[in-house]
């Protein structure tokens, strides 16, 4: 069933979701490159712009490295994708005190917008992502070259929709987008309700 909002947006809002099933196309390094320039672009606290991406598209020997730093369970759908995405966040921030670099409150936070953007933006030229937690952090570092300070976050597969047949007996039936909770149990004007206060 199509998705409808409960107050008027951008009808891209709606047309973005996560399919597991690619068609293994070709993805142009111009696309991609237009899909990462937008993550560049989000806001992030006291613009330290603390994301970091690593990336290969279909056919490149890097997509093979990529792949299996994928878990088990993600390397069962992702393999058809036309693009894979590593994306990490800098814990730290450098240039606040002579003595070196300062933790970062705000790292997570701020990439979750870059990708958010990413996402967006992928939709916008026709393809779809599907973000990835499950991965094999405790290889990822060295199998990248990727400094220790760096926290990977998630990977994220972009590419055109392909038939749902080729995903797992389990996964078919999720091949569809979801619904959100209504706006009224997630935001509340003045202050949070006692209700749910008491529940938590």
């Amino acid at each position: 069933m199509p998705r409808t909002a409960d107050h008027p947006v951008d009808d891209l809002f709606l047309k973005r979701w996560s399919p597991r099933a690619f068609d293994g196309s070709e993805m142009p390094d111009a696309d991609l490159k237009t899909v990462l320039e937008a993550a560049r672009w989000a806001p992030s606290a006291f613009n330290v712009q603390p994301w970091r991406f690593v990336y290969a598209r279909r056919g490149e020997p890097a997509f093979d490295t990529l792949f299996g730093l994928l878990d088990d369970f993600n390397q069962g759908w992702a393999g058809s994708a036309s693009a894979l995405v590593f994306l990490f966040s800098d814990t730290l921030v450098d240039g606040v005190r002579e003595d070196g670099p300062v933790p970062s409150a705000f790292h997570a936070f701020d990439a979750g917008g870059a990708w958010a953007q990413a996402a967006l933006q992928a939709t916008s030229l026709g393809y779809h992502s599907h973000a990835m937690a499950g991965l094999r952090r405790d290889e990822i570092h060295q199998a990248l070259g990727v400094p220790e300070r760096l926290k990977a976050e998630i990977a994220f597969a972009i590419g055109r929709q392909g038939d749902k047949a080729q995903l797992a007996d389990d996964l078919r039936s999720q091949e569809t987008p979801s619904g959100r909770k209504p706006l009224s149990d997630i935001a509340f004007s003045g202050r949070f309700p006692a209700r749910l206060s008491e529940a938590a």
